[in-house]
């Protein structure tokens, strides 16, 4: 890869010489979907996809940006005397987003730098591609301005900040934070009310990770994601006139039935009711992980994607017939939508002697139903985002 990255480099700036080479994973989430803003718990894992990239300072104010996946787009020339978000500037808005954040922060670039990127994570697949490439831009910054202040922490706070603020979408901290902070063959389990958090071994024996992409893209800008937390906020607005909480991950499911009518708003109840109920199944599917019961850990999978689809209605035709024909193939341990939704991909546990058997049926029987092919990716779990010797 480092390779086919440098000879593009050198082809549109001249020469690769001194350039560093980087990686940023993808993400996928076992279980705590829309926890993540609303103060639950998280358990995200990286990914050995992820984005790749290669990049040099330069000695003006300009920057550069090309994507190997996006040829026809060309380069992208932004200054950075200019930081404002641009129609004609497309994907680059994450990287540029990414300059104006640490700008934001008081590091002001005093040059600009040219970087190429090409990732392998599908673009709307809901792994992550926006927060790989925003994480990937912190780690490309610090390393090519000696910018020694900042931990991975920060770049992951950085990349949600630049999200949320230059590119409209007020997602939670979880992308980003799995992104910078990956561990190989560990998942996150992540307090995001408080960014504690641990590494969990992912152990799962004899079955391995199948991710499955329904190929309907979804942006979570455009999508009902706001609205989904604008819906969380004003529910828990309204659970604050009778009790002491700052989120509702505070909650219990006991606490919340008892109090849940002060929410006037039925569809408001339904969604606090998933963010509550999802944060208490993420506590447990860790415990049931750590005791290496993985049967259980996959019945609170199929338990969030129903919450997700029928309280949090943030599910779609097709990712809920993927769902229901993994349900239905023997070994399947569990299967849930996964990433922001409205789209995208799920996350299923497979036992290994039936993970043939489960490619096969769920993807001729999807096509079927549905006149789209689906993927499948047979996926690692990786680390963090960093600078590559090789």
């Amino acid at each position: 890869m480092k390779d086919k990255l440098a000879a593009k480099f050198k082809e549109l700036f001249g020469s690769a010489d001194g350039a560093g080479f980087y990686f940023s994973p993808g993400r996928v989430n076992l279980i705590g979907e829309h926890t993540d803003y609303n103060g639950g718990h998280v358990f995200p894992c990286a990914l050995t996809l992820g984005t790749y990239g290669f990049a040099r300072r330069r000695s003006d104010r300009t920057m550069h940006f090309y994507s190997m996946n996006l040829d026809s787009f060309g380069v992208v020339e932004a200054s950075l005397d200019d930081l404002t978000n641009k129609e004609a500037y497309g994907w680059a808005n994450y990287p540029l987003g990414v300059v104006w954040a640490f700008s934001e922060k008081g590091v002001k670039l005093d040059t600009g730098f040219d970087m190429v990127v090409w990732g392998n994570i599908p673009n709307g697949s809901g792994l992550s591609s926006s927060a790989s490439l925003e994480v990937l831009t912190g780690v490309v910054l610090t390393d090519l301005f000696h910018i020694n202040h900042f931990s991975m922490t920060d770049l992951a706070l950085i990349g949600q900040y630049s999200e949320n603020n230059f590119n409209g979408c007020n997602c939670g901290i979880m992308d980003q934070f799995a992104v910078a902070m990956g561990k190989k063959d560990h998942a996150i389990f992540l307090d995001t009310a408080t960014l504690n958090y641990e590494y969990a071994p992912v152990e799962l024996k004899d079955a391995k990770i199948i991710i499955t992409n329904s190929k309907v893209k979804h942006s979570l800008v455009d999508s009902k994601y706001n609205e989904r937390r604008q819906e969380c906020a004003d529910a828990l607005k309204a659970l604050q006139q009778e009790l002491d909480i700052n989120t509702l991950g505070d909650l219990d499911m006991d606490t919340f039935e008892k109090f849940k009518e002060v929410i006037k708003d039925p569809i408001k109840v339904r969604r606090a009711k998933h963010a509550v109920a999802e944060n208490q199944r993420t506590i447990e599917a860790v415990k049931a992980l750590k005791d290496g019961n993985v049967t259980r850990f996959g019945e609170l999978m199929n338990q969030s994607h129903i919450s997700l689809r029928d309280d949090y209605e943030v599910s779609c035709e097709e990712i809920d017939i993927l769902v229901d024909l993994a349900w239905k193939v023997p070994g399947v341990i569990g299967s849930r939508i996964t990433g922001g939704g409205f789209g995208g991909c799920t996350v299923n546990i497979v036992k290994n002697d039936s993970a043939d058997d489960f490619i096969k049926t769920v993807g001729s029987a999807y096509q079927e139903k549905t006149g789209c092919e689906a993927e499948f990716y047979t996926v690692d779990i990786g680390g963090g985002a960093c600078r590559l010797s090789e």
